[in-house]
């Protein structure tokens, strides 16, 4: 059963911009989504359209259900209740989100008053049992942001979006600004924290490889809309659409001296989204580019069993 349904999501902002153009994509519950792109695809305006957290200058349309209810029509109080109760967010840079002159215990313990409506004491323990889940000893919950590491801010970040006991957290590049060693045991703990209670995950990243060995199922995003969607192991290893494959190709393979004596990278960038090129937005930089790609822009077809692309090279359409 669909725990998060998203239909036709688009988000266009006050100047005419379309940040994400036609999303439709779908999270069983106790399942976990990756989605993949390069910087100003449309990832993180994705994540926090799904609770509503853009600035009132963006204008969405579609369909988001969490839980059957459309995230989009909520009064603000049912919004209220379902952020942190019913779906909660990790951002990206723990030190920004985190309050720098409030201690992290009593920021973990805000959504449990507010929300929970816990007792003071009952808020304190949970909030011992909280960090201690995400591997902190519960006497750090004296401590400020300032007096962790980079790790465990994050760690903090994630005890808090677990203190409301959602069924789906949304996680937007949640280990961007950490060491590859701290970023591996967040990963982990994350992935471990989802699995042990039954939560849904929409995890946030540029980094294809990580979603590949963390989630389930794996969405790349490129100029506002998905290219390819599928089992997240095949899109990294076997992706059917050209910039599945060129990001795949971005990151060497452990033990594979093609990879790292050749590494292969993508020329240029993303399109403007206010200047989106006709037909296939890819197809500028394409390697494998038709001449009717500058006119036709396919839409999601299947390329594999459980597998979608948006390519005419891949899914059959006429060329």
């Amino acid at each position: 059963m669909s725990l998060l349904t998203i239909r036709d999501l688009r988000v266009t902002y006050g100047t005419g911009t379309a940040a994400v153009r036609g999303v439709d994509l779908t999270v069983a519950a106790g399942r976990k989504l990756g989605v993949a792109g390069e910087s100003g695809c449309g990832k993180s305006t994705l994540a926090l359209a799904l609770l509503r957290l853009l600035p009132p200058t963006a204008r969405l349309t579609g369909e988001i259900l969490l839980d059957g209810e459309d995230v989009l029509t909520m009064k603000w109080g049912r919004l209220r209740a379902v952020r942190w109760a019913g779906a909660s967010i990790v951002f990206q840079g723990a030190m920004h989100s985190l309050n720098a002159v409030h201690r992290i215990g009593d920021q973990i313990a805000e959504p449990l008053l507010v929300h929970r409506r816990a007792t003071p004491n009952a808020a304190r323990e949970r909030v011992g049992t909280l960090l201690e889940q995400v591997g902190l000893p519960a006497a750090r919950a004296s401590a400020y942001p300032h007096e962790l590491s980079g790790g465990q801010r994050q760690r903090v970040m994630i005890a808090m979006a677990l203190a409301c006991e959602p069924r789906l957290i949304v996680a937007d590049e949640p280990t961007t600004a950490l060491d590859v060693m701290i970023q591996a045991q967040v990963l982990r703990l994350l992935e471990r924290l989802v699995t042990e209670q039954d939560i849904s995950l929409v995890m946030i990243s540029h980094d294809l490889a990580v979603l590949a060995d963390t989630c389930d199922r794996l969405a790349v995003m490129y100029a506002g809309r998905v290219v390819e969607e599928g089992p997240a192991r095949d899109v990294y290893d076997a992706a059917r659409h050209p910039y599945g494959r060129a990001l795949s190709a971005a990151f060497p393979r452990i033990g594979d001296p093609a990879s790292r004596l050749a590494p292969r990278g993508l020329p240029g960038d993303p399109p403007d989204p206010a200047a989106l090129p006709p037909g296939c937005t890819f197809h500028p930089r394409c390697p494998v580019a038709l001449p009717t790609c500058a006119s036709q822009d396919p839409p999601l077809a299947p390329a594999a069993p459980g597998h979608r692309a948006a390519c005419v090279l891949t899914t059959g359409s006429p060329a």
